[in-house]
């Protein structure tokens, strides 16, 4: 392994950092036990870098939930540039295990959330901004969040969508709270699906065309109901009459091909071909979710990622741009 493919690059692991954690243990102290503290390669910088030596890979460090903008407005936009600024920090102080960060954004304050963008990637040196769906119960295609749609076009760096969704959004109107953890495995996918139609038919992708998405999940839903949107989307379009297709110069299946998507499907090679095969290696991004979703804190997730990939029937040169080939452009890495 170490021969084929020397370099992986973790294009979305999570981090809270110490300090941050801290601030957010006084902010929400609820949320930080549940969503922080259980999961400690978040802030554990030793504990991370033994699971990173393990599979011998770097990682772009990303925010963790919970998204920020729960709290008011001038609370988020001290939690945003505390995060960010130790985040920084990491990636001075470890160039070698973090080539680079992605920005947290007060999304509850636009003026606010231009300003720390601008701030993340001029004087810090970010290379991309994280945002969550839904963004305080509001679609991704809100009037609001299109300031930054252009000022990220205008950077070329990208935008990382990352899902969410509480166990107290019912599975169905007649109850309270979702079961079994409903909410968080399809949930969380559909949430994917759903900003990323949202996003194709608003005409987003056609007014910023240069503007790159990020979709956890490997796109959620998106790739193995290719041809179910397809159809289903042109039979809205000709038998109800449902003008989705106004404004957009190609099909609306050719939007969707647009996203990047990252292997954060924690080791399914058909569910990885059925991504590449719909994204291509050129937009999918090595990442396992790190280190989340995994009792091991990600040790597990890396194992079974890098094994499914290992399966995939696909050349070793996509291979190896799914590894860190696609991540180095998208990115703009240093490495």
């Amino acid at each position: 392994m170490k021969d084929r493919y020397p370099l992986k690059i973790d294009a979305f692991a999570h981090i809270a950092p110490p300090k941050y954690r801290d601030l957010l243990r006084k902010a929400a102290p609820k949320l930080c036990a549940q969503m922080i503290d259980t999961f400690p390669p978040l802030f554990d910088m030793d504990h991370r870098f033994r699971i990173m030596d393990k599979y011998e890979l770097v990682q772009v460090i990303a925010p963790s939930w919970p998204a920020i903008e729960l709290a008011a407005p001038a609370e988020s936009v001290a939690l945003a540039k505390a995060l960010n600024d130790e985040m920084a920090e990491l990636v001075a102080r470890y160039p070698d295990r973090f080539p680079a960060a992605i920005a947290s954004l007060p999304m509850n304050d636009m003026d606010a959330c231009l300003a720390e963008t601008d701030r993340a990637i001029n004087d810090l040196r970010f290379r991309g901004v994280l945002i969550y769906t839904p963004i305080n119960d509001k679609p991704l295609d809100a009037p609001e969040f299109m300031p930054l749609y252009e000022r990220m076009a205008q950077y070329n760096l990208p935008i990382l969508i990352h899902p969410m969704r509480s166990p107290d959004y019912p599975d169905y109107r007649t109850e309270s709270d979702s079961k079994y953890r409903i909410h968080n495995t399809f949930g969380w996918p559909y949430e994917t699906t759903t900003a990323m139609t949202r996003i194709v038919f608003s005409g987003i992708l056609e007014r910023y065309p240069s503007l790159k998405f990020v979709t956890h999940h490997c796109g959620g839903m998106v790739p193995y109901f290719a041809e179910r949107i397809r159809q289903f989307q042109d039979l809205g379009e000709m038998r109800w009459g449902l003008r989705y297709f106004q404004g957009l110069t190609k099909a609306p299946i050719d939007y969707y091909k647009m996203f990047y998507a990252d292997t954060a499907l924690y080791g399914n090679p058909s569910a990885l071909m059925c991504g590449n095969a719909f994204f291509g290696p050129d937009h999918l991004l090595f990442a396992i979710d790190f280190p989340l979703g995994d009792m091991e804190f990600g040790a597990r997730n890396y194992r079974q990622t890098i094994n499914a990939i290992e399966e995939m029937d696909i050349r070793d040169e996509d291979r190896k741009k799914i590894y860190e080939g696609t991540a180095r452009e998208l990115f703009r890495l240093p490495i």
